[in-house]
């Protein structure tokens, strides 16, 4: 362990036998005769997570400190300014320090196999408190053996089941000064060579309160709530009643025949208790879970003492996330785009909680890295996302380098104790492991700062070579296996890998762009050794792809999703990618503009249309409404985006496939395109220190906005058509420069300013 950090971490003497989130209790004494206290801060962490307290208060209202990171090589530490908690405490007087500590990820259940604790036997804290006076003496006070152990209220705590808080319990004096009853001893937990590092990650924080829009009984008699959007978090609850009566609170994201739709969860459990306190004092009982969290929009409530009307007042959702700054905006003329737009934007609130997840909803709840590989475009224009995802990829990093240069399926990289049995035995796979590029490349572009090309660079490298190593004689991907075209919406429900596309070809044009973003990134950075290996097995790919699979502009197996990937991802020749093109807009019209792709080609369709010269058939795949497209769930009601393009399927039931999500970001990705060619804003040189503004107008949009708080400051462009003009007005920051492209006009460049610009255009075409 290399660290400035000395104190070890501390667990309960019989920690199981606490059945829950134990209490690590410090009292100590304000040193004397130095003054005020003009300075404290306060550092933890925990195997679990942790809640900390100081002076009888929480410290702060971050959530599920220290956040989930691959903890057999780190674990954060965070940092709180804590001298507001000490301001009432004199000098020689008492105070008290203490840490709540929950199973979280390193002890809890993790993934679908039903084990957990593959991180930690014991849940353990950590703190160091640094206190400072006006003489400038230091005081210090830390984990070590002199701490006590107590129990908490909450009984039971699991990421994936919920939470259980006994309000009999409930009780403040373990936060005062004093002798506490029945308490432990701790002691000394080695956590070997891990390595403490600072938390630089936005935090788990409450994000909104959101209030009942309906209550009601459902035909089998359940008390069901509705919060009118599928969020994030838990509920807050404030009951009086009996003593001993218990809340069971179940939480789903949709409904199925008018009762909870809890299918979907699989093994997870998803449910709080609250047992009541019986109001002893007069005050009823407010509980509020912190070592959870749920994916849902409805709730179930059994054991209410009130009315429905009571219930609807006493609830409150709270939504919670990692509290990253927004950044990008989208609005238009079209309703149901908007609303798709703001379910994007949900979704990624939802699913960015401590690592980029796939869903918070069933027993997954993991780093997909297929899933953010296609959505970091997107992500880093509608939120600053350099911290969270440039942290993310330090684990990737770790977790490839102990895995032979295989970049996993999930980071932190669970799996790897709970075996996905159905993807056998995991090696580098196309899109997945190719997040280990594309995310540091997505990056750079859109903050411009080499630093993270520079720090993952023998990452990208280590898979570039583990992709060389497993090309056939023929010098294609197609050795091993692949998830290919995942969700494909013609793939049978119980086999979602069924795709029309070949995985070869998907991973032979993925592996194809990853070393050419390689190349370019090892050249930016200084690497010529590696730039050159790069571009040599990009164009050994490109070779192999072009005499393989590709016979006059026709690829094989003929599908959308590898026309959009060649075209996009440049591996043609300009006359093949004509006739791909073409190929394309052929087989999005004979589908009648419905969606097509799952995740290898979605991201990326309604691009190789626009570059091919198809642009309304792009808008007419966007904009269409009938199942499988991207408003379809719109239609039926979604507030986020689902994981099948049909989750639920137009009769209102759920999909009968085991693996069904209302929120994962994945297929939303095609944002990025709606911030680009429909609100007309992209990034001409990493980090939009010079953007190009060259919105498209179609599909019968007659306005379109887009704007992005940049790295130099606010880049907006609004579009309206008026009286058979299309108008421009554009937000450029100082010391940027800005090329306009609008159809029929001369290019234009501006510079800082707020700018106003004309050109003709045809009337909309209509869909």
């Amino acid at each position: 362990m290399t660290s400035t950090w000395t104190a070890p971490f501390i667990a309960a003497d019989s920690d199981g036998e606490f059945g829950s989130a134990p209490i690590l209790r410090r009292e100590f004494t304000l040193d004397d005769g130095h003054g005020a206290v003009t300075a404290a801060t306060l550092d933890v962490s925990a195997l679990g997570v942790v809640e900390a307290w100081l002076g009888g208060e929480r410290v702060s209202d971050h959530l599920l400190e220290p956040g989930w990171t691959s903890y057999e090589w780190r674990i954060r530490v965070a940092s709180h300014d804590v001298t507001a908690h000490l301001t009432d405490t004199a000098p020689g007087e008492a105070a008290v320090i203490a840490l709540i500590i929950g199973r979280g990820w390193a002890a809890g259940r993790l993934a679908w196999g039903g084990g957990g604790g593959w991180y930690t036997d014991e849940r353990a804290g950590f703190a160091e408190l640094r206190i400072e006076f006006a003489d400038g003496h230091t005081q210090h006070v830390a984990t070590d053996t002199d701490w006590q152990a107590l129990s908490s209220a909450i009984t039971d705590d699991q990421l994936y089941d919920g939470e259980d808080i006994d309000g009999r319990l409930v009780t403040s004096a373990w936060a005062q000064p004093g002798t506490p009853t029945e308490s432990r001893a701790v002691h000394t937990v080695d956590i070997g060579e891990r390595e403490l590092v600072a938390d630089t990650v936005p935090p788990v924080r409450p994000l909104a309160e959101i209030a009942p829009v309906d209550v009601w009984r459902s035909p089998a008699g359940a008390t069901i709530i509705d919060f009118g959007v599928n969020l994030v978090g838990w509920l807050r609850v404030t009951a009086t009643g009996p003593a001993g009566t218990v809340l069971t609170l179940t939480h789903a994201e949709v409904l199925e025949h008018d009762e909870l739709g809890t299918r979907p969860l699989r093994t997870a459990k998803a449910t709080d208790h609250f047992t009541l306190s019986g109001g002893g004092t007069g005050s009823p009982d407010v509980f509020e879970p912190r070592f959870t969290f749920h994916g849902f929009r409805y709730a179930a409530v059994d054991g209410w003492p009130g009315t429905l009307d009571e219930l609807r007042t006493a609830v409150t959702a709270v939504q919670v996330g990692s509290d990253l700054a927004r950044t990008g905006t989208f609005r238009s003329s079209h309703d149901l785009l908007n609303t798709f737009h703001d379910n994007v934007v949900r979704g990624m609130q939802g699913n960015f909680l401590s690592v980029p997840t796939d869903c918070p909803q069933r027993d997954e709840r993991l780093g997909w890295t297929g899933d953010i590989a296609a959505f970091a475009p997107t992500a880093s224009y509608l939120f600053d996302t350099r911290a969270f995802l440039g942290d993310w990829l330090r684990d990737l990093s770790l977790e490839q380098q102990h895995a032979d240069g295989v970049i996993p399926f999930v980071v932190p990289d669970v799996l790897k104790y709970s075996p996905a049995e159905d993807f056998g035995k995991p090696d580098a796979t196309a899109i997945w492991s190719d997040a280990g590029v594309w995310v540091p490349w997505t990056l750079y572009q859109a903050y411009g700062d080499r630093a993270v090309l520079e720090e993952q660079m023998p990452s990208m490298i280590a898979h570039l070579r583990r992709i060389r190593d497993h090309l056939s004689p023929q010098g294609l991907w197609d050795t091993v296996f692949q998830f290919g075209d995942w969700l494909d919406p013609d793939a049978p429900p119980e086999d979602a890998a069924k795709a029309k596309a070949d995985p070869g070809v998907v991973a032979t044009v993925c592996a194809f762009h990853s070393a050419t973003l390689v190349a370019e990134a090892a050249a930016l950075t200084g690497h010529e050794a590696e730039a050159t290996e790069a571009r040599e097995l990009a164009a050994g790919l490109q070779s192999a792809f072009r005499e393989h699979y590709v016979t006059d502009g026709r690829i094989l197996s003929d599908c959308t999703t590898v026309y959009a990937l060649a075209i996009v991802f440049g591996v043609l020749t300009a006359d093949d990618e004509r006739a791909a093109g073409d190929r394309l807009a052929e087989l999005v019209v004979a589908s009648g503009h419905r969606i097509s792709t799952g995740f290898a080609g979605t991201p990326f369709i309604t691009d190789a249309l626009t570059r091919t010269g198809h642009l309304d058939d792009a808008y007419a795949l966007l904009l269409q409404t009938e199942c499988p497209s991207w408003l379809y769930p719109v239609t039926m009601g979604a507030t986020t985006v689902w994981e099948r393009w049909d989750s639920m399927l137009p009769d209102g039931t759920i999909n009968p496939g085991e693996m069904t999500s209302f929120n994962h970001y994945a297929l939303g990705a095609v944002a990025d395109w709606m911030h680009r060619t429909v609100g007309g804003l992209a990034p001409l040189t990493p980090g939009y220190s010079s953007v190009l503004i060259a919105p498209q107008p179609g599909g019968g949009l007659t306005w379109a906005e887009t704007s992005l708080e940049s790295v130099h400051g606010r880049i907006a462009v609004r579009w309206d058509l008026a009286d058979g003009d299309l108008v421009v007005h554009a937000t450029v920051p100082e010391g940027v420069t800005a090329v306009v492209r609008l159809p029929g006009a001369d290019e234009q460049h501006l510079t800082g300013g707020t700018h106003e610009l004309r050109a003709p255009v045809a009337a909309p075409r209509l869909f």
